[in-house]
């Protein structure tokens, strides 16, 4: 398989072109990296920068050396959902990672009153919205609860998003299809919180009642030019790896 790259770059910018191979699904668990010559010839770089380049890759759980058969991928360590899961569709249209698939899936109209969902979707707590819960799984095992709020605006230029079945396009192409507003994706934001007893159950924990089981927790909002569109809420498993954008 040939990849193009650009040429005189740095190590960091020859394990990135491999990285967002690797997270993007192009390249999946098992298959070889090109050799250290042809990485050379690729980036125009030392067979030291490539070196360097593999152990940052290594280091990251990415990639693994197997002998004669050079550089392999590993089972990536990191989960990739919400915004980063639309860029990965957008990029080369794969719903899912290799290994990845997801359960779960739940729609519901109910009543706001989270302060934060509230503030995000500029809705007065008690409002009604659409939300939609799934959970991803890695190997089968539950790594991240999917969590995605929509108000009504949204939803009468979306009414797919009501439906209890799986989307087959992202909301927000629907919705610029539709208005020809374009949807913007706001800074995603991550921070550490209890979980509650229904995430619990989702990720299969199973934890002495009472007990504090610390999450990590990323949340984005979507606008067009004029509000916003929806606001999404990613919890992870504990011990679950999750790139961070720039």
């Amino acid at each position: 398989m040939a990849y193009k790259a650009p040429a005189g770059k740095g190590y960091a910018d020859v394990a990135a072109h491999f990285r967002a191979l690797i997270t993007s699904g192009e390249l999946a668990p098992g298959d070889s990296l090109p050799s250290v010559a042809e990485i050379r010839e690729q980036f125009g770089v030392a067979a030291k920068t490539v070196s360097r380049a593999l152990a940052v890759l290594k280091s990251e759980g990415l990639v693994a050396s197997r002998g004669a058969q050079g550089t392999v991928v590993e089972k990536s360590p990191m989960v990739i959902t919400g915004a980063d899961r639309l860029a990965r569709m957008e990029q080369n249209g794969k719903r899912y990672a290799p290994g990845e698939t997801s359960s779960g899936h739940r729609v519901m109209r109910r009543s706001v009153y989270d302060p934060d969902v509230c503030t995000a979707l500029d809705l007065e707590p008690g409002d009604e919205a659409v939300i939609r819960i799934r959970v991803f799984r890695q190997d089968d095992k539950p790594t991240t609860v999917g969590i995605s709020v929509y108000p009504p605006h949204t939803t009468s230029v979306v009414p797919e998003l009501s439906d209890d079945v799986r989307m087959t396009k992202q909301f927000g192409e629907l919705y610029t299809e539709r208005t020809g507003r374009e949807v913007v994706t706001g800074q995603r934001t991550g921070y550490a919180r209890q979980a509650s007893q229904d995430e619990l159950d989702a990720l299969e924990i199973d934890a002495p009642p009472h007990a504090a089981v610390p999450v990590i927790v990323t949340t984005v909002t979507f606008h067009d030019e004029d509000r916003p569109l929806g606001y999404w809420e990613d919890v992870y498993a504990p011990g679950t790896r999750v790139p961070m954008g720039k």
